[in-house]
């Protein structure tokens, strides 16, 4: 799907109801953050299997659901701020956001503790691994947002609305301002506000390749003749609305402030090339548990 889309499909498995209310998630995040051994900003979520993908709904690439085990890791409780990115550009190491993209509408991107857009992939790498980390695998955030109860959003199965995540909207909004839209582990903004950049290379095919159980894709090779065989056989639509990549692409996980509801779903995959700058997507680091 586009990231400028206004459409996306809403339709997905059956999943039991989810009570994710807004002290849970508090307690959770009281909980999990006076642990001696987390990373400043960072929550812990829990290693184990679970499902990930669906068997109906969405778009091609997000079936078959699939048992994917994960070992624990850290993830930054919130999307970078821009105020957090810009010290890695003081520092010399990142470049600084596109700026005609943070003038858009006037500015509306600007503001020290909105999410940083205009951000290359390369550049979320690398201000992950200046701040000691890494960004998350494609199988990480879902588990993220999923938990163990394969929830469809972060705070449940029930449908997003305003007071939950920033969506179907012009501009973003200050990250960690929807409490009640914190995931299973309470991370905030996993839907909504931006995507954001994976490690993953794309692969339309990867949860049924031999390493879909480790929420592995394929190499960039066989990615590419996965997306030459889709596009010879006129499956577009299988990857989303973005016309079939040429090349490897990045994956980009989490919605965004221009998606209407049903995009924001827990499963939906979306690709660009990695050098893309987009005033949607932005990005947060995970680091290894162990």
């Amino acid at each position: 799907m586009p990231l400028d889309a206004a459409t996306a499909s809403d339709a997905g498995p059956a999943i039991a109801e989810v009570d994710a209310g807004a002290d849970a998630s508090v307690e959770r995040v009281a909980a999990n953050a006076t642990d001696a051994g987390a990373p400043e900003g960072m929550l812990l979520v829990a290693g184990g299997t679970f499902t990930m993908g669906s068997e109906s709904g969405g778009e091609g690439d997000e079936h078959p659901a699939h048992p994917v085990t994960v070992a624990a890791f850290w993830l930054d409780r919130t999307e970078i701020t821009q105020t957090a990115y810009d010290a890695c550009v003081v520092a010399k190491v990142c470049p600084p956001p596109d700026a005609a993209i943070l003038a858009t509408f006037g500015g509306l991107f600007r503001g020290p503790n909105k999410p940083v857009v205009g951000v290359s992939w390369f550049a979320a790498r690398d201000y992950c691994k200046w701040k000691g980390k890494r960004l998350p695998r494609e199988a990480e955030f879902e588990r993220a947002v999923r938990g163990d109860d394969g929830r469809r959003f972060p705070w449940g199965n029930e449908a997003p609305t305003r007071e939950r995540t920033v969506f179907e909207t012009n501009s973003t909004e200050d990250v960690a301002t929807h409490p009640t839209g914190r995931g299973p582990y309470g991370h905030e903004d996993l839907s909504g506000n931006v995507w954001e950049w994976i490690e993953d290379d794309y692969d339309p095919l990867a949860y049924s390749r031999a390493g879909a159980a480790e929420g592995k894709p394929g190499t960039c090779d066989e990615i590419t003749a996965a997306q030459n065989k889709l596009r010879a056989e006129s499956k577009q639509g299988f990857t989303g609305s973005n016309p079939i990549p040429t090349e490897c692409e990045k994956s980009i996980r989490g919605g965004a402030y221009n998606y209407p509801a049903g995009g924001l779903r827990s499963t939906n995959r979306i690709h660009h090339p990695p050098s893309f700058k987009l005033r949607m997507t932005g990005l947060r680091c995970a680091k290894d548990a162990a």
